[in-house]
């Protein structure tokens, strides 16, 4: 294979004009949406019909600031094109879920599935990108799908550039943010990296897949090992009578202390997954990373078991059950996004335990199983009100009974 890379970023640039977006979530639409605008040909590929209809109408299924503008602008200028089915491309883009399996196995078959349907649309020189964040040795796995199909993977371009965004800020981090480009060769990198250079404008690094894999993972894991020791003071705190808020205010004053403020727990595809991956390749020596996860997750569980016992000092206290309200479902603030949400595990599971709950989610207009009010119907009715996630919505709220795990009220 040819190692001018100045030949190859020179033509693959000025070939490149339709690219094939697999999976329309939280990072996909976004993508599609930029580069739709930046005026590239694309054909986005989700199996939701009703996604793909909604998209086709200009409209949006997932709640991000600027996006609406972004598809809207895409599907007028006709530059923007949704189906259930993949279509013949330059570059093809995989964003799909990577979750994991029960007993926290990374489970790639979403990437395998959508790897599999582009075979009968590649040809040579197109490049292969897989942006879902997974474990090492994913993009290697793609390459053998493919391979396994009968493409002959050396005329063209496997890489992996894992996403790497804030929700809430999408649109401008797609833009802004620093990518990690990772080929299977040294050719898919340079060629894939020199793609991004035309849209992206923080640097754009070139390494190889199982490093550009691993930093995503990395990243995550980083992130949440601090969040861990935030929650573990959170709960210490809880058992000294100190006011976490406040610790953590005075120790961050050190110039060499940024402690991170606790929570109900972690959630999100990114943090409340990615760390697994690396547990699961990394056995026995992934102790740190392990044990983090461990203090995230047992902080959900901690957090019901206060709720609870709360509900249940009032019960004895007035002779009748507790309303209480949940405030907040979104595994962070402001945003409509519910996976791994440990408030949206809270409240369900406070509902399965008889517990009578109002749930508030400003952010979405309703939740199967679930009573959604009003947050200030909330606070009314409700006899303790718990905090779950500092949407805007509850910063200012005169509260009585609370319980507050996330700083909403008391870090103000």
């Amino acid at each position: 294979m040819r190692t001018d890379f100045n030949f190859y970023e020179k033509n693959s640039m000025r070939k490149i004009q339709k690219i094939c977006v697999i999976g329309l979530g939280y990072i996909g639409l976004p993508t599609a949406a930029l580069l739709a605008n930046r005026g590239y040909e694309i054909h986005g590929v989700d199996i939701d019909q009703r996604t793909v209809d909604i998209i086709n109408r200009g409209e949006i299924h997932i709640v991000e600031p600027e996006l609406d503008t972004f598809v809207q602008s895409a599907v007028n200028s006709r530059k923007l094109k949704a189906d259930t089915q993949p279509a013949a491309a330059d570059v093809f883009i995989i964003a799909v879920p990577t979750p994991f399996h029960e007993g926290f196995v990374p489970n790639v078959d979403y990437v395998s599935a959508a790897t599999l349907a582009i075979v009968p649309y590649i040809k040579p020189g197109n490049i292969v990108i897989l942006e879902s964040t997974s474990p090492v040795g994913t993009t290697d796995m793609v390459a053998d799908l493919l391979s396994g199909q009968g493409i002959d993977v050396s005329t063209i371009y496997i890489a992996h550039c894992p996403e790497r965004v804030l929700p809430g800020k999408i649109m401008k981090e797609l833009v802004e943010n620093d990518r990690i480009v990772g080929g299977t060769t040294p050719e898919a990198t340079h060629i894939t990296a020199a793609f991004y250079r035309d849209f992206v404008q923080g640097e754009v690094l070139e390494t190889d897949a199982k490093t550009a894999e691993m930093a995503k993972l990395t990243e995550n894991s980083y992130r949440d090992t601090n969040i861990a020791f935030a929650n573990e003071l959170s709960i210490l705190c809880d058992k000294f009578a100190i006011n976490v808020w406040e610790l953590i205010r005075l120790a961050n004053r050190h110039p060499r202390v940024n402690i991170l403020q606790p929570g109900a727990g972690v959630g999100g595809h990114c943090i409340a997954v990615d760390p697994w991956f690396i547990v699961h390749k990394g056995g026995k020596d992934a102790k740190l990373i392990r044990t983090a996860r461990e203090v995230n997750n047992y902080k959900t569980e901690w957090t019901i078991e206060k709720i609870k016992n709360a509900a249940l000092t009032f019960a004895n206290t007035h002779g009748r059950p507790a309303k209480v309200a949940c405030m907040g479902l979104a595994f962070k603030p402001d945003i409509d996004d519910l996976r791994e949400s440990p408030a949206l595990h809270i409240t369900k599971r406070l509902v399965k335990e008889g517990l009578e709950i109002l749930a508030v989610e400003p952010n979405i207009s309703s939740y199967e199983g679930l009573n959604l009010v009003d947050h200030n119907e909330a606070v009314t009715a409700a006899d303790i009100v718990v905090f779950l996630v500092a949407h805007k919505e509850f910063k200012g709220l005169n509260v009585g009974n609370k319980l507050d795990f996330c700083g909403v009220v008391d870090n103000n």
